[in-house]
């Protein structure tokens, strides 16, 4: 059923409008990879082993996974806008937390704080754009929007290098502060109030699917510290797991549910979702791995790890006006494709990096990434959005947005599990951490977990074929 949503008149200020969502949406998404640069010294400060400083990072993707569906569907009862004011106050607030914290425990609490304010402007900001702009200025506008996602998430990296290098891990999260009390001020001003409905909020869909992705995640991060085999781990999996089939359950039984289940009917759809899960996860990789390559095992420091990372949101930021050109002229499934084949080749070349290796060819490495994925992103979110029902599309933008950052989630916890356990398998012991004055280890490792993300990568331009030619005689776009 393609019911399609009355059309209103595009708001006069609606660019303006763009460009402020757009900046919030950025800052939202860079905070999921900006500490990442900072991991190896925050190990050092803090006097904790790698595994445990990577929970500054799952820990506010954790958050944002278990809270997106919620606040998209508040969003749609108490209005877009006033939920996505209140997100920017509250991730506003959490940066500042994070900017003050003194210790790993304190830093992780601000951050799940933090993420509360993230997961609620995620979740609303698709939903300002289908509001506001008409039918046939969305798809320029959901492009631009995932652009600036896109490119917060590869500029974290750099950014918090340069940070880092001239000021301290502190200023990471300080520099949001300011930014996010000018943009709270033009979203008073300029966003109109959202349309309230008379429709009940689905408490228990939201409990459900909260505490279910939460025990599997936190069941997955805290199995690399502990063991996968605790009865602990596995019984917080299972009970999870049990939590989201009996989610699914209630929502089809609901008159308002959460999450309509109706929109995975659509293949095209589904197909593509499955697929931006799976480059999100290869893309967490090179972000949680390559700051500990270049700063650790190569000895670089963090602003000049920073700049070599650069590369990648460099190309991506060039390559994406082409990548979103080319699919306008030959459609968004043929560019999708070729993107993925791209990526795939460049995290095998990623498996390849040594001690020795050319900093160019590392640059080289990035780049590729970066052109795989611009051919990839906004093609593949323009295709999500046009494949649903225009009284969908507000579901189908908190689905797109759930699925980039559980995709982040488990790219992290996959990629870090399998380094430190195939360094652990090298060393002859158990590892959770860099071992000073072994860089071996850790390039062993690396060139495991990269092999295995080239793997997934490469599912996804499997997933992304069928979509192209098995759906492609049978689905419209």
């Amino acid at each position: 059923m393609n019911d399609a949503a009355p059309e209103t008149a595009p708001h006069p200020q609606r660019w303006k409008m763009l460009r402020i969502t757009s900046t919030m949406s950025f800052l939202a998404s860079l905070d999921t990879s900006i500490v990442n640069i900072a991991l190896p010294g925050l190990s050092t400060t803090m006097n904790e082993p790698a595994s445990s400083v990577t929970w500054i990072v799952t820990s506010y993707l954790i958050a944002i996974c278990a809270l997106m569906l919620f606040f998209g569907r508040l969003g749609d009862i108490k209005g877009n806008t006033k939920v996505y004011k209140s997100g920017v106050i509250i991730f506003t607030a959490g940066s500042l937390l994070c900017g003050i914290s003194i210790n790993l425990p304190t830093l992780v609490i601000a951050r799940i704080v933090q993420a509360v304010g993230a997961a609620s402007v995620m979740a609303n900001n698709q939903g300002i754009i289908i509001q506001n702009f008409h039918a046939n200025e969305r798809g320029r506008a959901i492009g631009f929007n995932a652009t600036c996602v896109a490119l917060g998430t590869m500029l974290g990296p750099p950014l918090g290098g340069f940070i880092i290098s001239t000021l301290s891990w502190h200023f990471i999260f300080l520099v949001n502060v300011p930014i996010g009390v000018v943009i709270y001020i033009l979203c008073r001003r300029m966003l109109p109030k959202g349309v309230a409905v008379n429709e009940s909020l689905d408490i228990k869909g939201a409990l459900l699917f909260g505490l279910g992705a939460v025990l599997i995640f936190c069941a997955i991060g805290g199995g690399e510290n502990v063991n996968f085999v605790n009865p602990f781990v596995i019984s917080a999996i299972l009970v999870g797991l049990v939590l989201m089939v009996v989610f699914i359950l209630v929502e089809r039984g609901q008159k308002h549910p959460m999450l309509d289940l109706s929109i995975f009917k659509n293949s095209l759809f589904t197909i593509s979702v499955a697929s931006a899960l799976m480059v999100y996860a290869s893309i967490s990789s090179i972000n949680i791995i390559q700051p500990f390559y270049l700063q650790k095992a190569r000895g670089l420091t963090s602003f000049a790890s920073g700049l070599i990372l650069m590369t990648y949101p460099l190309v991506l930021a060039i390559a994406s006006p082409f990548a979103g050109y080319l699919s306008d002229k030959i459609g968004q499934k043929i560019p999708t494709l070729v993107g993925l084949c791209i990526s795939t080749t460049g995290y095998i070349c990623a498996a390849f990096m040594t001690v020795n290796s050319s900093l160019v060819f590392s640059g080289l490495v990035y780049g590729l990434l970066g052109i795989g994925n611009a051919l990839f992103q906004s093609p593949n979110t323009s295709l999500i959005m046009s494949s649903a029902p225009r009284n969908k599309v507000g579901v189908a933008g908190s689905i797109n947005s759930l699925a980039r950052n559980v995709g982040f989630i488990f790219g992290v916890l996959l990629s870090t599990s399998i380094l430190f356990n195939a360094m652990s398998a090298r060393y002859g012991r158990h590892v959770n951490d860099y071992i000073q004055g072994r860089p071996d280890l850790f390039v062993y490792g690396m060139r495991i977990t990269y092999l295995v993300i080239a793997g997934v990568c490469f599912a996804g331009a499997l997933l992304t074929a069928f979509r192209q030619f098995s759906l492609g005689k049978r689905t419209s776009f």
